[in-house]
């Protein structure tokens, strides 16, 4: 069972007619969203996708709530699961570019971990409409790039943590993308209508400039920020979901493993 079929296709109510339980589905996605905060990374696209319709839900989107309550009911077990070591934080980024069916945008993904278990992630609508694929994974990039700063700050703040803090490593399946924010002299060629653009590039190269920050490749087959972006299949979700260290755990054992 997956959080959302990646063969469904969400479209907004047309008729207000066809409105059904807007304030029951409203209380829902509220306690979904929380959920998605605190212990369930793997629900974070269904819920997003899921909470642009909490205005005007139909039937159908009633129908892909009950489908996620049930693969939250199969997974009531899982919970993120930490290890003494690595005490590494490293992240991973990915976006899907325009694959939603009437709309422009993308959706970027990213998630960061400690010691095999996730600590931070986000599954956002980027509000810039990207013209390619590599635009797209810039943004997303960028996006990664300030949390991993915001991360290796409070990382800082820790008096026991080894210093001094490396830079964070952020893994991206995107050659082209990781190419054009290690040139930096890339910046020079964007064009009057690459200006969002551009600015997202100065954002990344100026966290690779000052050393908070290293991006390197990764195949997308091993990116685990793969369901931050789109609705996957059963088996792709069962491997990500280890990935950021969601497993689950019987009653009475502890969340370190060892």
């Amino acid at each position: 069972m997956t959080p959302l079929s990646p063969s469904v296709h969400l479209y907004p109510t047309l008729h207000d007619r066809d409105i059904l339980n807007q304030k029951e589905y409203a209380s829902i996605i509220g306690s979904l969203r929380y959920l998605t905060d605190c212990t369930r990374p793997d629900i974070s696209y269904a819920v997003g996708m899921l909470g642009r319709f909490t205005s005007k839900p139909n039937s159908f989107h009633w129908e892909c709530i009950k489908h996620l309550m049930g693969y939250l009911c199969a997974t009531k077990n899982y919970g993120l699961c930490y290890q003494r070591y690595p005490a590494i934080l490293e992240g991973f980024c990915d976006a899907d570019w325009n694959t939603l069916l009437g709309d422009s945008l993308s959706v970027s993904g990213y998630i960061f971990k400690i010691g095999g278990g996730a600590v931070s992630w986000k599954s956002k609508k980027q509000q810039i409409i990207a013209k390619s694929t590599m635009e797209a994974e810039m943004i997303s990039l960028a996006l990664a790039s300030e949390e991993a700063s915001w991360l290796r700050d409070l990382l800082f703040e820790i008096p026991l943590w080894e210093k001094p803090v490396p830079p964070i490593l952020i893994h991206c399946d995107s050659t082209t993308a990781i190419y054009k924010v290690n040139n930096r002299f890339y910046n020079r060629f964007y064009n009057g209508k690459s200006r969002s653009i551009r600015r997202k590039h100065s954002i990344v190269r100026s966290y690779l400039d000052n050393g908070t920050i290293h991006v390197d490749y990764i195949p997308s087959s091993e990116n685990i920020a793969d369901p931050f972006t789109k609705a996957l299949a059963r088996e792709k979700i069962w491997i990500t979901s280890r990935g950021m260290g969601l497993k689950p755990k019987e009653c009475g054992t502890s969340y370190e493993d060892t």
